[in-house]
């Protein structure tokens, strides 16, 4: 059975989502789907241990080891293989683990926010969803993740349209999304085809091997800026992210918390998978001037979605804003194209997944109690929903980036890469930019503890303890983490290590 893990991690969400559109009544689905979940994560988990702590990695091999499976026997490039190294297993593991504790969270939430009758419709989209990002990270062939991105990306738009219960705005939001994930999905499919045309394979390791970037034709150029453009409209790099604000806003409070701690970072891997794996950074970052490109996109969006952020009055909206920023530190950790930015940009995977899940969180559970997200509504919630709103301040100062705190540790190794550099104004960018997420998490703290609460809100009370304890894993895991660095940050240095093929 463990031999056969990285094909399971698939095979069992996959097989399950078909089968809660069979079953239907929503305690048995529920039940299924959650198991599933979890089955997953300590998948993922089993996978980590045997990737990143084993010392039996191949002669010559960077760091750990590389796990390959080859479905059906067939030896790649003529048949499919998985593909998990130390980069792809720390992406399933967020991913799956994410998802797990966000579908423990759900069922009183979509009671709230998702008809009826459709409840059962959720949950086979969500597992769909969470296939097809695990297949994203894991599989070795291009093509079959370009079919992973759209099984996910396919699932997003149905999950999105589930908030229609609440707003109508949510149709609108899905149609958004679906346009422009489909012109990136459109990019992405011409330059796999590219690609495949010049080198005659779609596994990618094989790819990289005969791809011929600096003296090949123009089409590989042209096929390097398709799949960049393409990877950046999915991951929602400023500029282009006018999907996400409204999908993040209008979707049910349980599916922007799994999108928003996972959907960009999955686009993040491929970009990844794209530069280092593909290409090569040398191709990337000194034939071509990526770096700089990525670096002047990173800095503009975190200080223009900052900004926007601030002067929203829907806190779901104003954490949309902040997600657009936070990929933005990401991107800005790969255009270092160093060890120590690849570690910050890895690492911020991780971190903002846990942050951003668990403020979406605590916002779905004052979504409960309260009927709504506006600012406004929140006036004296802190006294109305103490543990509810402390849960929501402990991670707002992750994302500020206080001490102690997982946003620290990014913006700590970021700093560090950008001094190796010696880019002073980089880093002094850095700095400033945390003062923007101060002033609009102080917006939200300011309202929740310093005004006096509303006469309608006299009744509402704490959110439900079924609701609080997901909250609470997710959120006290970015102290943890803010702790305790040798797991998240050895592992994304090694995932660094591999991706750049350095010899520790």
């Amino acid at each position: 059975m463990e031999q056969h893990l990285p094909v399971l991690q698939i095979i069992v969400p996959l097989i399950a989502a078909p089968l809660c559109l069979l079953i239907r009544q929503r305690t048995l689905v529920f039940t299924l789907a959650l198991s599933v979940c979890w089955a997953t994560f300590a998948m993922a988990v089993m996978l980590l241990i045997r990737v990143v702590f084993s010392d039996t990695g191949a002669p010559g091999s960077p760091v750990g080891t590389v796990i390959i499976y080859q479905l059906g026997g067939w030896v790649a490039p003529w048949g499919i293989e998985y593909r998990i190294d130390a980069l792809s297993v720390f992406l399933l593991v967020i991913v799956s683990g994410i998802g797990a504790a966000v579908l423990s969270y759900a069922p009183l939430s979509i009671s709230h926010e998702i008809e009826r009758d459709q409840h059962y419709l959720f949950y086979t989209a969500y597992l769909l969803c969470l296939t097809g990002q695990l297949g994203v990270v894991i599989t070795g062939d291009l093509f079959n993740l370009f079919v992973f991105l759209e099984i996910s990306a396919l699932s997003s738009y149905a999950l999105i349209a589930l908030g229609a219960k609440q707003s109508r705005k949510a149709l609108t939001a899905a149609f958004q999304y679906l346009v422009m994930g489909t012109i990136g999905a459109t990019f992405i499919l011409i330059a796999i085809g590219l690609m495949y045309q010049m080198t005659g394979t779609l596994n990618m390791a094989d790819m990289a091997s005969r791809l011929n970037t600096f003296s090949g034709p123009r089409t590989v150029l042209v096929a390097f800026a398709f799949l960049t453009v393409g990877t950046s409209l999915k991951m929602a790099l400023f500029p282009l992210h006018a999907w996400l604000p409204g999908a993040y806003t209008f979707a049910p409070s349980v599916v922007t918390s799994f999108l928003a701690a996972t959907a960009t970072k999955v686009s993040v891997y491929i970009l990844l998978r794209m530069i280092f794996t593909i290409f090569k950074p040398a191709f990337a970052f000194e034939f071509l001037p990526l770096d700089v490109g990525l670096m002047v996109l990173a800095l503009v969006g975190i200080f223009v979605a900052s900004t926007v952020a601030i002067f929203q009055t829907n806190i779901k909206r104003m954490l949309a804003y902040s997600s657009v920023a936070q990929i933005g530190y990401m991107v800005l950790g790969i255009s270092f194209a160093s060890v120590t930015g690849l570690t910050a940009g890895i690492v911020h995977l991780m971190n903002h997944a846990l942050i951003k899940g668990g403020l979406f969180m605590a916002m779905g559970c004052i979504a409960l109690r309260v009927g709504s997200v506006d600012i406004d509504a929140m006036r004296g919630i802190g006294r109305r929903m103490p543990v509810t709103t402390f849960a929501w301040v402990l991670g707002g100062l992750g994302l500020i980036g206080v001490p102690l705190s997982a946003g620290f540790i990014s913006k700590w190794y970021l700093l560090n890469a950008a001094l190796e550099k010696g880019w002073w104004p980089v880093a002094a960018l850095v700095l400033a930019s945390s003062l923007l997420a101060l002033v609009y998490v102080w917006r939200v703290v300011e309202v929740a503890y310093f005004q006096s609460p509303l006469e309608q809100h006299s009744e509402v009370t704490e959110a439900p303890l079924v609701m609080l304890i997901p909250t609470y894993m997710i959120i006290g895991a970015t102290l943890y983490f803010g702790l305790w660095t040798s797991f998240s940050v050895g592992v994304a240095r090694q995932a660094a290590e591999v991706l750049l093929g350095v010899t520790p």
